[in-house]
Parts: structure tokens; sequence; C-alpha cells
């Protein structure tokens, strides 16, 4: 199961797995802990972080509707978006802008190109319509980059009646969930490597990661659960907490 995941999921999440297999005598998370530990089975950790924020500071600051608390009572309500780099051998960059559902952590939307142009993160909301069917009267939060406050984003947004809100400049912890998903990204899939091999392995692994966090990849906000399954059975989970 460890080499399954590459190296992954730590005592947690494959105790979630454990109990999820027919059959399976109980187990706790601090046995498998143990466990793996005298195995030296021990999971992928944070590498460095790199800046991709370029703001404007002659554009409009938006207020923070979220104030750090990125949770919503159901899905559609508030998203959070960020961009990060892509570091390839060659030496160039490729960019993934995300659009993240704060219910269920679901990634909904997201865009991959060579440039950080507003194009990308347009792309990403838009796919999020897409999924969503509409995002009217939900909440889209993002650091200060450049982007993020571009005129044509904002119309973007207009259009499809979403309320941009910012954090404050400078300040990671405002935008803590979009940014620990891309380490958490980067982190699996490039392990024990800097970069990606070429751009189309990128593209080609950013996008099989992606379909993996939201369908199969436990996620702890998520009861241990992936993102499209948490939704999935929201209902009877908060049921069965009251």
């Amino acid at each position: 199961m460890f080499i399954t995941e590459r190296g992954c999921y730590g005592a947690k999440r494959i105790t979630a797995e454990l109990k999820d297999q027919p059959g399976h005598e109980p187990v706790n998370h601090k046995r498998v802990a143990r466990i793996m530990r005298s195995l030296k089975l021990f999971g992928y950790t944070k590498k460095r972080k790199v800046t991709t924020t370029v703001s404007d500071q002659k554009k409009p600051v938006f207020p923070d509707l979220v104030g750090r608390k990125f949770t919503a009572d159901k899905p559609n309500q508030v998203y959070v978006g960020d961009i990060t780099y892509l570091p390839i051998a060659d030496g160039s960059n490729m960019y993934l802008a995300t659009v993240i559902d704060c219910y269920s952590r679901r990634l909904v939307g997201f865009s991959i190109a060579d440039h950080m142009r507003t194009s990308l993160v347009q792309e990403a909301l838009k796919m999020a319509k897409g999924q969503r069917g509409s995002l009217a009267g939900g909440i889209f939060h993002s650091d200060h980059g450049s982007v993020y406050t571009s005129n044509a984003f904002q119309e973007t947004c207009k259009n499809l009646g979403i309320r941009q809100s910012m954090g404050s400049i400078g300040t990671s912890a405002d935008n803590a969930l979009a940014e620990s998903f891309n380490a958490a990204m980067k982190r699996e899939i490039l392990q024990d490597s800097k970069t990606f091999e070429n751009q189309l392995r990128c593209r080609r692994d950013v996008f099989r990661w992606c379909t993996r966090y939201n369908t199969t990849r436990r996620d702890s906000w998520c009861t241990y659960l992936a993102p499209a399954v948490f939704e999935e059975r929201g209902p009877a989970i908060l049921k069965s907490a009251s």
C-alpha cells in the first residue's frame, strides 16, 4: 500500500485504507505508525517554497471575506485559488492555477501553462464554472497577484457572479489552504526530484495527480475520504456527526 501510493501516505491515511478493506482486523494509526517506523517507511515532507505572487500596488484591494476560515456549510460557496510554479529540467517553468472548494477541498478548476498571464487564472475559473454549473453568489479568495487584481479577471468574476476576496499583502497564512495544496502536489509528484523531465511530462503528471487527488487520495479534512467521495457522502457524514 505504501509503495502503491508512491510513499505519499503516512500512518493515518494508511489506517483509513486498511479500515475500508473488508474483513480487515481493527487497527489504529498509532500501531500503523510503529510498524512503519520499524520498516523505515516515511512519507515525504515539505520542501522549500518559491513565491510566484507579483502584486500590483495600483490596483484596488478587495476585502478579506474569508478571514483564514477556510470552511463552508456546503459546496459551491467559498473557493480559494493560487498560482504555483512547476520547474522543468531545461530551466523553464510551467505554472498551475487552481480553484479549490473550501467545503470539501475538491479541486474544481485548474489550468497549466508556460506563462502567468491573466488567461491562466481565467481558464481555471471557467473550468470550475463548467464543473459546478454556476458559481453565482460564491466567493473566490486569492492573494494580491497582479493577475487576480487585473481588470480582465475582475470582469470574469463579475460575469460569473463571484465576489472576490483577498488576504493581507505578503501574508501566506491568509491563503494557506491553496498553498498547502500546492506544496502537497509538488511534494508527492516530484518526491526526490527537483524538476519535471519536460513540459509534456509535467502536464501529464500534474493532470494525473489532480484526478487522483479528487477521486482517491484521502484527505484528513474529509475524514480521510477523497474530496469527491466526501461531497457524495456529505449529508450522511453531517447527520452521523450531529
